[in-house]
């Protein structure tokens, strides 16, 4: 069966990758990302050339997941060009690497929109249509680091993901009626193939930055990303996350797993998160709305 899918964030990385498998596979795939007319004209351009040259499906939408309008207009365009929209590839986020206190409260509003308000945005847009249609499905591209391990310099990132994974949670319960599923995809610290760590952002209190990385902290920034790089097996490949995204929205309605992890490194985020998906099971049986944990057949 074939899809109409939006995924955000589908520029570079996880979302590009992600965006041009889901199109081989042959369904119908819009991938958006901001300034499609600026500065990612050039990978427009790319996408509508390799769509072309393969004959498949892929698109791509205007769609900055910061912006309501911006997001209220991109799903109306999806609805008008393709008549339909049956699954959300929640993929848009942005990493940061610091000490903590060097990074302003401007700067965490600004990874917690990125990372969690931006989905919320994208939902608010784009679930009225996935409720009447009574059916429909969610992939949350999340983080390892939410429960697994968590080197240093990384907190707002990781505290983002995390609310970003909460939310994803408290959906899927709150959608199963409505005959939406929820599917959290879990990558673990891929630091190669994709843009995440080239592109991370920086804290912008260089004075607080400076004093740990001169002080007791010295070094910390190098041993934390090459220990990273060290646990990751020379053949992890970040394209495995989007062959886990295709495989996920082939599968039945019904039957897709409520998280999946995609974790070359094992951090332990699978233990962790098994236990406390097991709570969350039985808290749902305890208060009898068990029903939630899997979603309604409408129609």
């Amino acid at each position: 069966m074939t899809y109409t899918i939006l995924v955000t964030g589908a520029s570079s990385g996880f979302g590009l990758m992600t965006a041009r498998a889901l199109a081989e596979a042959g369904h119908t795939v819009y991938a958006s990302m901001r300034e499609t007319q600026g500065r990612n004209a050039p990978r427009v351009a790319e996408i509508a050339q390799w769509s072309k040259e393969k004959s498949l499906d892929l698109r791509t939408a205007e769609l900055d997941v910061q912006s309501e309008a911006s997001v209220a207009d991109a799903i109306a365009h999806i609805l008008k060009d393709s008549g339909r929209l049956d699954v959300i590839v929640h993929n848009a986020g942005h990493m940061v690497f610091g000490p903590a206190e060097a990074f302003t409260p401007e700067q965490m509003i600004q990874q917690y929109d990125v990372n969690v308000l931006g989905a919320q945005r994208v939902n608010r847009a784009a679930l009225p249509y996935l409720r009447k249609q009574g059916k429909g499905l969610l992939v949350w591209v999340g983080s390892s680091s939410t429960r697994g391990g968590t080197p240093p310099f990384l907190a707002p990132y990781f505290a983002a993901k995390a609310a970003m994974d909460a939310l994803a949670v408290s959906y899927s319960t709150e959608l199963a009626r409505w005959g939406i599923e929820t599917t959290i995809m879990v990558p673990g610290a891929f630091t190669k193939g994709t843009n995440h760590f080239a592109h991370s952002g920086k804290p912008a209190d260089a004075h607080v930055a400076a004093e740990y990385e001169n002080g007791p902290y010295a070094g910390v920034t190098d041993q934390a990303l090459k220990g990273l790089a060290s646990l990751e097996p020379a053949d992890a490949d970040p394209a495995e996350v989007a062959a886990e995204i295709v495989r996920v929205v082939g599968l039945p309605f019904g039957k897709r797993p409520f998280r999946v992890h995609v974790d070359p490194s094992q951090d332990g985020a699978e233990i962790v998160n098994g236990v406390a998906d097991r709570m969350r099971r039985e808290m749902y049986y305890a208060i009898g709305l068990q029903d939630l944990l899997s979603p309604k057949l409408n129609g």
